[in-house]
């Protein structure tokens, strides 16, 4: 073979792997996934937000409706306010419950809508007030590390 044609596939070899890393790292990073369509903004108050990050998926029955946009912290209620862009395909009642749910044991974090039954949805800029914090698994290791600490070793019987 021709020393310039193998050289051009060597190129085309790398060129195509270049590519595959890069579309592999914007996914893992949540970047590839562009938003399609026109967005509305929701916001809700959180007392913990764990690892919940900018750009994590607002997920409905499985099937992602939006995204985190913002994280900011509310120094008069002492609260996470988050901030997200839902797809304006769907909307939800104005009794949804709001959850930080993580993907499997260790993985991402995200928001979870249960979608309650009132008939009045909710409009742009409104603020979920049902709400529940991450589980953070480090706390419920320590709650039942103290609770087994705390139980009294039985007597043995005579």
């Amino acid at each position: 073979m021709n020393r310039t044609v193998l050289d051009l596939w060597v190129g085309v070899f790398v060129a195509v792997g270049v590519a595959a890393v890069l579309f592999l790292a914007l996914k893992v990073g949540n970047l590839a996934s562009a938003n399609i369509g026109e967005t509305y903004r929701l916001q809700a108050n959180f007392d913990n937000i764990g690892g919940l990050k900018p750009r994590a998926p607002v997920k409905s029955s499985g099937v992602v409706v939006g995204r985190v946009t913002e994280i900011t912290f509310d120094p008069n209620l002492y609260v996470a306010v988050v901030k997200m862009d839902v797809d304006k395909r769907y909307s939800f009642p104005r009794d949804t419950f709001a959850t930080i749910l993580t993907s499997g044991l260790l993985g991402e974090q995200y928001i979870g809508f249960e979608v309650g039954g009132d008939a009045e949805m909710l409009q742009a800029g409104a603020t979920i007030t049902k709400t529940q914090s991450a589980v953070v698994l480090e706390k419920l290791i320590s709650q039942f590390m103290f609770n087994k600490a705390a139980e009294s070793p039985t007597a043995p019987e005579q």
